[in-house]
């Protein structure tokens, strides 16, 4: 009994020190250089359906169920996706709009598991007719899921992704 006790005593230690180290949140951001002004780049940004046309998710699944609610591209519209395992189901809603700068969305996933992040998108002029686009999202990192990212980098699960999608902007651009 004297053992159990010290087993379950080391193992609670261990689960405290390991939630005191582990990361309170994340932020992950890529960006990209377009041949482009600003004023072509800025409509497929702050409009949710024009985003669909280059989200890396969409083209994850292209059977996922879209649903747009509010009017889109202002403070409110919110998009809904339900797919299959890769994209999950979840939505993203438009918070703050600074016009031809900056977008900022909720999102929040509902499956696989629930969670919410802070999506956001800006646009500078980086020479005349050129563009450049950071995509990125923040969040915060609740027990015990903190733990397990000390194993695992929110980095190297979204990074690639979010590549692939400015990589998918900058080709629909060209077309």
């Amino acid at each position: 009994m004297y053992t159990v006790f010290i087993i379950i005593a080391i193992v609670l230690i261990l689960v405290i020190f390991l939630a005191i180290i582990a990361p309170k949140g994340y932020e992950v951001s890529r960006s990209i250089e377009l041949e482009h002004s600003p004023e072509k780049v800025w409509s497929h940004l702050k409009f949710l359906k024009k985003q669909q046309e280059w989200s890396p998710w969409a083209r994850k699944d292209p059977n996922m169920v879209l649903t747009f609610t509010g009017i889109d591209g202002e403070v409110g519209a919110t998009s809904h996706w339900n797919g299959n395992k890769e994209v999950g189901e979840g939505e993203q809603e438009i918070t703050r709009i600074v016009e031809g700068e900056r977008i900022e969305q909720d999102l929040r996933f509902l499956k696989p598991y629930k969670s919410q992040s802070d999506c956001y998108m800006t646009l500078e002029e980086h020479e005349v007719n050129k563009s450049k686009v950071t995509w990125g999202f923040t969040g915060k990192n609740k027990f015990p899921m903190s733990i397990m990212m000390l194993f695992m980098s929110m980095d190297k699960m979204v990074g690639k992704d979010f590549e692939q999608g400015l990589q998918n902007l900058k080709h629909n651009l060209n077309s």
